[in-house]
């Protein structure tokens, strides 16, 4: 790998993907009840890298001169002069492209579709100079992925899959509330918007169990409309467990186990819904 590549991987965060991976599985097997044809998984993943890393990209490039004054983000590819906005524009049009081929090769309502997640990346890394529910519009992005592996499995529009997308949209708005408490005073300083900014950290991590209370009953919704059975609930259950952990490490006065709940819980919990899905398809 080129230096410039391994900036850019580092630049996306591409290991991250493996936060969004398992909900667009998550939808593309609960859309058939069983195993989706394998090119159109193969696809689908596509999809989701060159979506992601568009995002990710499109976000460090419209907050480089945030990042350059926050001294948590300050060593960042842009920031840091890695790389060149030129550099990351071409990474980002590269994405999009990658991000549409795939697209072409699944259901063909995906790609009337595809611009609304596009254009809601441009949008994401505006809103926090503007309202503290940026996290909830993260959150609706990224829950995106199970409703549009499932839309591209079967060209429908269904109401079950948008229950899978509430589980991925509360979920991540609160980790998303969680992670910015480490900005807290650089935000508050620079007039941005967070809900921990804007709220107070105490109010903000209330807010955070609250989001995470509400993915926990989408899971439910989701089970239950989709008649689930019992390998799934034990999922839930420790899915479940695994948010309340998450919520119950990071505290007002102390904040030093926020990576810890941002990275090493949520990759888990991801991975333990995919498989509670797969196994309870699998045994019925």
């Amino acid at each position: 790998m080129t230096a410039v590549a391994a900036r850019l991987s580092a630049l996306v965060k591409f290991e991250h993907t493996l936060f969004a991976l398992p909900y667009a599985y998550v939808g593309a097997v609960l859309a058939v009840d069983g195993a989706p044809e394998l090119a159109d998984l193969v696809w689908i993943t596509v999809a989701m890298a060159g979506a992601r890393s568009l995002a990710m990209a499109l976000n460090r490039l419209i907050d480089a001169e945030i990042d350059a004054r926050n001294p948590r983000t300050v060593r960042r590819e842009l920031p840091a002069g890695l790389l060149s906005r030129a550099q990351v524009i071409a990474f980002c049009l590269g994405s999009v492209v990658v991000f549409a081929v795939a697209v072409s090769q699944l259901a063909p309502i995906t790609r009337w579709l595809a611009p609304i997640p596009v254009v809601a990346f441009v949008i994401y890394p505006y809103l926090k100079r503007w309202t503290p529910l940026c996290h909830l519009w993260l959150g609706a992005v990224d829950g995106l992925a199970p409703v549009g592996a499932w839309i591209a499995i079967t060209g429908t529009v269904d109401a079950e899959a948008f229950l899978l997308g509430g589980v991925v949209c509360f979920w991540i708005a609160g980790f998303d509330v969680i992670y910015a408490t480490l900005d807290h005073d650089h935000d508050r300083a620079e007039g941005l918007h967070s809900i921990p900014a804007d709220l107070g950290l105490a109010a903000g991590l209330a807010v955070a169990r609250l989001l995470h209370g509400l993915a926990v009953a989408c899971m439910v919704a989701a089970g239950m409309a989709l008649d689930l059975g019992s390998v799934y609930w034990v999922g839930v259950a420790v899915c479940a467990a695994l948010l309340a952990y998450e919520n119950a490490i990071v505290k007002p006065d102390d904040l030093s186990r926020v990576n810890a709940a941002f990275f090493n819980v949520n990759a888990l919990l991801a991975a333990i819904y995919l498989a509670a899905v797969i196994g309870d398809v699998a045994t019925r």
